[in-house]
């Protein structure tokens, strides 16, 4: 007897637009993984958002967003750096400890709060967060110091920007000395984890065709697009990065615990007035 029902569309995937996605994402774009998903790109806030709306099954997330909303992390793939990441820099008027109003680029909320737990952690500065579209110029004429992440961070040459430059996987390292993992896929979903291990193998064996178009079409030199991916970025989740995501999620929980009293406080003095 033949099945004429029309068979389920493949489950959608959400994945970070940035450059650093790409050896990950490129088996389910263009390789050999490509029928088992469809691939939307957005900004990392972006796809935690649509995982959690049900407009996809799983992401390509911000870690922050995968454990505030309680959703499991898919396999060993993802985004993390042993050191200087080179895409996530606080750049500042000030010293680090004198920053009082932090404008941010709202993209990925995991560099947000990295940011906080840094400067609270190594420099004893809680500032006034201020969000901004991520242009360097109009971020600090508004507040001292502009957290710049993803493609617009590689844009810029630290080496030539008259001020204090932290590039935030180096601080992490510094302080932790554990490997500092940003995004991981997470979500309910009906794949096997090997299979975004195969993507993710795809596209790195297959770098050299997307690399210098995607560099080109970002406004990324091409040398520094190599040394990113190949040496910056770390894509193996194994227990050093593990252990590193526990020590991050646990002062995460913490400063977002302290904002909750904060803000109780607040509402209590607001009702007693």
């Amino acid at each position: 007897m033949l099945d004429f029902w029309p068979k389920a569309p493949p489950p959608r995937l959400a994945a970070v637009s940035y450059l650093n996605t790409l050896p990950l994402v490129w088996g389910f774009a263009a390789g050999p993984q490509r029928d088992s998903v469809q691939l939307d790109f957005a900004l990392p806030f972006e796809c935690a958002r649509r995982v959690a709306s049900g407009q996809a099954k799983a992401g390509l997330m911000p870690v922050i967003e995968a454990s505030r909303l309680g959703l499991p992390m898919i396999g060993d793939a993802g985004i993390a750096c042993r050191g200087p990441v080179r895409s996530i820099l606080l750049v500042s008027k000030v010293e680090p400890a004198q920053i009082k109003h932090l404008a941010l680029d709202r993209a990925s909320r995991t560099s947000v709060m990295l940011a906080r737990i840094l400067l609270a952690e190594r420099y004893g500065a809680t500032p006034e967060l201020v969000t901004m579209s991520p242009e360097l110029g109009p971020m600090l004429r508004q507040a001292d110091a502009a957290l710049i992440i993803g493609d617009p961070a590689l844009r810029l040459d630290p080496a030539t920007l008259p001020y204090h430059v932290l590039d935030l996987g180096l601080e992490w390292w510094e302080m932790t000395g554990l490997p500092m993992v940003f995004a991981m896929w997470a979500g309910e979903v009906a794949l096997p984890a090997t299979l975004f291990r195969q993507s993710l193998e795809f596209g790195r064996a297959n770098m050299a065709q997307y690399l210098r178009e995607e560099a080109a079409k970002r406004e990324i030199p091409e040398a520094l697009a190599w040394t990113y991916l190949q040496h910056h970025i770390v894509y193996d989740i194994g227990a050093p990065e593990r252990a590193g995501l526990a020590e991050y999620l646990r002062l995460a929980t913490a400063l977002d615990r302290a904002d909750e009293a904060v803000a109780e406080s607040e509402t209590q003095e607001t009702i007693k007035k």
